[in-house]
């Protein structure tokens, strides 16, 4: 147990749940429930008031919601941590608060204790997650890592992008014809709707665009 309680500031729109949820934590060794608040501007302002180490913070509440709350807070004060406790479960709510970067992700149907440990670890600097949810962070981030990349210049075929590469590697029309096994006037007609896809004017300028962009 930390020789200080871990200040713990509630933010959540439902007052019979926010006030339930200070009795629980009030009741709970180490942990001082320092102020409760109903929105997101009522949890930033309070965060300048209270200095609470540790946030709960609902994401659906009226006005300033909790993931935009978190991204304001956490711009003034870094250190603090901020564990969203709310009811939903999809993907691009958690990743929405991972990216304003809430320490932690809980589902309000948590017990006690799962609120508790959450609770100490992120006052510990520790990443937090109830068991559904760090399944879906793990997947999610693992679809994301084995997702491609997006296409580089998708308004170009498939033959042109081939092309478009050569030419920045500074071949010819000639030199690509015999590359490809093509006829140079079929090259010339690439290069003519690669130009004008790439909206430059001229050869020059499309090898320095496909530079800039690591085709080379």
């Amino acid at each position: 147990m930390p020789d200080k309680p871990v200040r713990v500031l509630i933010a959540d729109d439902h007052p019979v749940f926010r006030e339930g949820l200070a009795v629980l934590l009030s009741a709970i060794p180490g942990v001082e429930v320092v102020g409760t608040a109903a929105d997101g501007t009522a949890a930033e302002r309070a965060t300048t008031e209270l200095a609470p180490d540790v946030i709960l913070m609902d994401v659906a509440m009226p006005g300033l919601n909790g993931v935009e709350a978190t991204q304001r807070i956490l711009a003034t004060t870094p250190n603090l941590a901020v564990l969203m406790l709310t009811m939903s479960a999809d993907n691009a709510t958690l990743l929405a608060a991972l990216r304003a970067g809430a320490t932690g992700y809980l589902l309000k149907d948590a017990g006690p204790e799962e609120i508790s440990r959450a609770i100490m670890a992120a006052a510990n600097g520790e990443a937090i997650f109830g068991p559904a949810m760090a399944r879906q962070v793990t997947n999610l981030f693992t679809h994301q890592a084995a997702a491609p990349p997006p296409p580089v210049f998708p308004q170009l075929t498939a033959r042109e992008h081939e092309i478009l590469v050569l030419i920045a590697k500074g071949l010819t029309n000639s030199q690509i014809a015999r590359r490809l096994c093509l006829a140079s006037k079929t090259i010339r007609n690439n290069v003519s709707h690669i130009l004008t896809k790439l909206q430059v004017a001229d050869r020059a300028e499309a090898i320095d665009v496909a530079r800039r962009a690591g085709l080379a």
